[in-house]
């Protein structure tokens, strides 16, 4: 765990009122020293709420985890971080290993396991007597003990989050139900199977959806809890994984070997059904403003809110707006944008390659910030001896910036317009597309699929999908809607490797943006030609991370994973 994670968890569990000091040096190792005595922590209601809060606080954090201030998407064929030389390069080049991995969980989300389990076990102790005894405080009695039932439900949530985010990086991993006692042994635990760890999650969330509520409880102090939709919401993203070919047979890394299950997959659909049918989320009518601090939209399941903060626009906006390169988008991603009828954008059309950006998917507007592009109070110049360019100092990578999430508002030289940010877990759009994929697979040709599939499109102005798509066909739809719909939110890395195409992807060479200006004529004229910004490295092994030396080293029965 990297030192700012500990120094975070510290911080969080001496802030709220949490009761120990969390050891940082892995799964097998847990709380040594009270800071408060458990008693006094979950006796009190205040305290136990606080509990509950510095839970959430470790969940991973979408918008700037990596290197302290990048994406993850940075880690894929869809971006590349400007600095080039922090530790999740690495992972681009294929020189990490399971001693040196820039994005190891491990024990970020066994201490979240471990707070969930904690709190699960002792909040029925808080000291509610003073509001049972009084017959003026009643409702207030019966308002927190629902409370306390909901926090259990949401730490049970959180308990199954931690878990999925272990095992989408490690594959199975030990499932921890309980508080651990620091001087158990545990050097006979046996590895579950895939199957065990994802019933475990599933069963997790639905015994935290029986208890959980549509909306907040409460009031808007509760906004960015977890609800019902939430617990839902990942049991369908778990089962669609557990669908997918790499989950199905997760030792064998054989791109060829691409297992299927129909039944898998009808589980898949109608989890993801489920949530639709909630009737309580609808898609926000402009994806530009969905991800501006919309954290109140109805398209948002399960989000994460930040604090009001100009650091998101500091790390991107282009240099001669104050920023400092930040996550690039690649022209990889940008291949994946139709052209506004529908029709593939190709480099061979003499027109559509002489203006890359014109009659493209919205969608590509709102997630891009392109040459010529109005932006703030001015216009981007990423040519080649713009104030944007290449070359110049912190300027892009890939001959883009990012736009999505950015507060256009904000400027920072005077600090003026700063506003939070949000970041979504869990969206309607998704849980369109993970039920049209699964639908697909198992029941082809259902009207449901191009149903859902077009409403995420119809959004962006994007013409409804041509009639008559085989399953192939209607397989490789679905995933590109995904890719560009879902861009930045922490998708691609997981969908190419579930799908078991991740060498032609992540370990494509990444790709950008050359522009030339022409200032000969009247008007300036430009041309784009892609190059390649980095030769990309994925090995079959890297489908799976490898597990932390640390832990193999005390769980004394488990292998390596796979070629690590």
């Amino acid at each position: 765990m990297s030192k700012s994670i500990i120094k975070h968890a510290f911080v969080a569990l001496c802030l709220g009122g949490g009761m120990s000091l969390v050891s940082c040096s892995g799964f097998l190792d847990r709380e040594s020293n009270s800071y408060i005595d458990k008693n006094m922590t979950f006796s009190s209601y205040i305290r136990t709420q606080q509990y509950l809060t510095n839970i959430y606080t470790l969940l991973p954090e979408g918008l700037t985890r990596m290197d302290g201030n990048a994406m993850f998407d940075g880690v894929t064929d869809d971006a590349e971080f400007a600095l080039q030389t922090g530790d999740m390069q690495s992972l681009n080049t294929g020189s990490w290993d399971a001693t040196t991995n820039p994005d190891n969980p491990w024990e970020r989300c066994y201490m979240g396991i471990r707070m969930a389990c904690e709190l699960m076990e002792n909040a029925d102790n808080v000291d509610l007597e003073t509001y049972r005894l009084d017959p003026k405080l009643r409702t207030e009695y019966a308002n927190r003990k629902k409370d306390i039932r909901i926090w259990k439900a949401e730490a049970r949530f959180l308990r199954a989050f931690f878990h999925f985010e272990l095992l989408k990086r490690f594959g199975p991993v030990p499932i921890v139900t309980t508080s651990l006692n620091i001087n158990g042994d545990y050097s006979n635990v046996t590895r579950p199977t895939m199957d065990e760890c994802v019933n475990f999650i599933v069963n997790e969330c639905n015994a935290a959806a029986d208890s959980l509520e549509l909306q907040p409880w409460r009031d808007n102090t509760a906004l960015g809890h977890a609800t019902k939709g939430a617990a839902l919401a990942l049991k369908s993203r778990v089962l669609l994984y557990a669908a997918s070919p790499l989950y199905l047979d997760y030792e064998n890394l054989d791109e060829t070997h691409r297992p299927t299950n129909a039944a898998k997959w009808e589980q898949a659909a109608k989890a993801a059904k489920a949530v639709i049918d909630l009737n309580v989320y609808s898609l926000s009518n402009n994806y530009v403003q969905l991800f501006h601090n919309q954290f109140q939209d109805a398209e948002y399941i399960f989000m994460r809110r930040y604090a009001v903060s100009d650091n998101l626009e500091k790390a991107n906006f282009p240099v001669s707006f104050g920023g400092t390169g930040g996550t690039n988008p690649s022209v990889n991603l940008l291949d994946a944008y139709e052209m506004t009828d529908g029709s593939d954008f190709s480099w061979s059309n003499a027109a559509q390659a002489a203006n890359p950006y014109a009659d493209r998917d919205s969608r590509m507007d709102a997630t891009f910030l392109f040459n010529e592009q109005t932006f703030h109070d001015g216009k981007v110049e990423s040519y080649i001896g713009g104030k944007d360019g290449l070359y110049q100092t912190n300027a892009t990578t890939t001959g883009h910036y990012l736009r999505k999430y950015l507060n256009e508002s904000v400027n920072i030289q005077t600090g003026g317009g700063k506003l939070g940010h949000t970041f979504p877990y869990f969206r309607l759009a998704e849980i369109y597309l993970n039920y049209a994929e699964a639908l697909n697979e198992y029941a082809p040709g259902n009207p449901d699929i191009e149903h859902y599939v077009n409403l995420v499109r119809e959004r962006s102005d994007q013409p409804a999908l041509p009639n008559g798509l085989t399953q192939d066909e209607m397989r490789e739809r679905i995933r590109r809607e995904r890719r560009v719909e879902l861009a930045f939110e922490e998708h691609r890395a997981w969908d190419v490797r579930r799908w078991k195409v991740a060498s032609s992807t992540l370990g494509a060479p990444l790709k950008g943006m050359r522009i030339e200006r022409d200032n000969t004529q009247a008007t300036p004229t430009y041309t784009y030609t892609p190059y390649v910004v980095e030769q990309r490295v994925f090995q079959p092994k890297m489908y799976w991370y490898p597990i932390p030396q640390s832990e193999l080293l005390k769980l004394k029965g488990w292998k390596q994973n796979p070629q690590w």
